[in-house]
């Protein structure tokens, strides 16, 4: 019986660390030329609340600001980041393909859930040949609410599955996986909260540890 192995991308497979802050300076010092912005790049702020939907990013980021900038410069950063891909600057985390490959030979259905808007998505995947491996992406993009949990449960009636499990490295990834009866799998990576964590069924320090982990 096919199972569904959900993960999440940046944090999760993805090192978005290696690109966020080049590609958010980008951002913000297009903002001070255009006087949008007269202080320094909040990336720390960034840091604490990535994984949350796009538009709360921006408006956590830049709450003094009308709507159009938060899209413009929400259109300029998913440029620059998706540049900075395409030019090897990004890295997956280590044992990606093992553990995707092992997935595969355990007869599960490998998706991809994220925040992320589905271009961003599909570059990472493009670029690193995920594309052998993974059934299907699915972008917060596709649900109207933003609610991730919403992500799990599309994809567990468009494949007719029941069971498996969500791996992500923040609350709303765990929370999708409880919310659908999934095991929970946290990932203490670089965004990752420990007392966000502490809901997880099981936490890992390397991919390769969910094979302990299947039934």
């Amino acid at each position: 019986m096919k199972r569904a192995a959900i993960f999440d991308m940046d944090g999760t497979l993805f090192q978005t660390q290696k690109i966020l802050a080049t590609s958010l300076e980008d951002v913000f010092e297009y903002l001070r030329q255009q006087k949008l912005w007269d202080s320094i790049t909040p990336i720390n702020q960034y840091n604490e609340i990535m994984g949350v939907p796009l538009p709360v990013v921006w408006e956590t980021l830049l709450p003094q600001h009308s709507y159009e900038i938060r899209e413009h410069a929400n259109a300029f950063f998913h440029q620059r980041l998706i540049q900075n891909i395409q030019l090897g600057k990004g890295a997956l985390y280590s044992n990606v393909i093992k553990t995707f490959e092992l997935l595969l030979d355990q007869d599960y259905l490998i998706f991809i859930a994220s925040n992320g808007q589905t271009e961003y998505l599909q570059s990472i995947v493009n670029y690193y040949k995920l594309n052998q491996y993974v059934t299907e992406i699915f972008s917060i993009q596709q649900i109207e609410s933003l609610d991730k949990s919403l992500l799990a449960e599309m994809i567990l009636k468009k494949y007719h599955l029941i069971e498996g499990f969500v791996v992500g490295d923040r609350l709303s990834d765990i929370q999708s996986a409880k919310k659908n009866s999934l095991t929970a799998i946290g990932c203490r990576f670089d965004f990752a909260q420990e007392a966000e964590l502490a809901h997880a069924d099981f936490i890992i320090n390397d991919l390769l540890e969910i094979k302990s982990i299947m039934k």
